[in-house]
């Protein structure tokens, strides 16, 4: 149970709180995009919606890992929404036949 407090206090509260998770959302969905080899035949909407589930993820992860509050720029968090996003375009290109 502690657990899982522990990991929703990670999501994003509020009007810009959400904002601040879309665009943090597209950045992730471009880099996760980046990392991977070969190019991705998805649309810029499919990457920041796959983007923003990836750092949804990623804040879930972070707070069962206990990184959820960190001071300054959390690299932890980034690292674990990238690697998320990067498998979910994987996914998606394994799902719907196209290339990722």
């Amino acid at each position: 149970m502690n657990e899982l407090v522990m990991a929703t206090s990670c999501a994003p509260s509020g009007l810009t709180g959400w904002l601040g998770t879309i665009i943090f959302g597209a950045v992730i969905g471009v880099l996760a995009r980046a990392v991977l080899p070969g190019k991705q035949s998805i649309s810029m909407a499919i990457t920041v919606v796959i983007g923003v589930i990836g750092a949804l993820l990623g804040y879930w992860l972070s707070g069962l890992l206990g990184v959820c509050a960190t001071s300054g720029i959390d690299w932890t968090r980034w690292l674990i929404s990238i690697v998320v996003a990067a498998v979910l375009v994987v996914a998606y290109g394994a799902v719907t036949g196209k290339k990722a």
